[in-house]
């Protein structure tokens, strides 16, 4: 087996820029990752090949976005036994068809799911990184930092609110 990586799945390149964020948080916590673009509905047989290589080369866990009808996260699943999460992105309806089409899994297969957009983008990310750093201390601690500086960041914002407030600004 070679070096862990976090794997990414897009059903189309229009998911791209929601998906960038994963990929800067990924990057950020030096995690490695691949990213493919594969549809559960027009490429069944490439997905389910790559997600059966890719968990033979030491994928930790999947991440998977779509729009829509959803069912990347759920053909991934099926075809592996390492954690999945979704990644309902908005296309049609604000992104609720892709939400409940990649929450509800039947029992037995299951999918995590983040929030629609960006944010889960991001968070996806995130928890796939927690994933890998149950066995990784070193990832563990860089995840740790990465919470420290945005507690930070946010004692910082706030500081900065106060100081506008006594003085009048806002």
């Amino acid at each position: 087996m070679s070096q862990a990586f976090i794997a990414i799945l897009m059903g189309s390149d229009s998911d791209l820029p929601i998906m960038k964020a994963s990929l800067a948080v990924l990057r950020s916590l030096e995690v490695s990752f691949e990213v493919k673009i594969s549809s559960a509905h027009r490429t069944p047989s490439y997905t389910h090949d790559y997600v059966v290589d890719a968990d033979k080369r030491g994928a930790v866990a999947f991440i998977c976005a779509a729009g829509m009808a959803a069912h990347l996260a759920g053909a991934v699943a099926a075809a592996t036994t390492k954690p999945v999460i979704g990644v309902p992105i908005e296309s049609s309806l604000d992104g609720l068809d892709a939400l409940l089409s990649t929450v509800q899994m039947p029992g037995g297969i299951p999918v995590a799911t983040v929030a629609i957009g960006k944010a889960g983008a991001k968070n996806a990310a995130y928890l796939a990184a927690q994933i890998m750093a149950v066995a990784d201390a070193e990832l563990a601690t860089r995840i740790i930092a990465d919470r420290a500086a945005s507690c930070a960041a946010v004692i910082e914002k706030d500081q900065a609110l106060q100081e506008m407030l006594k003085n009048g600004e806002v």
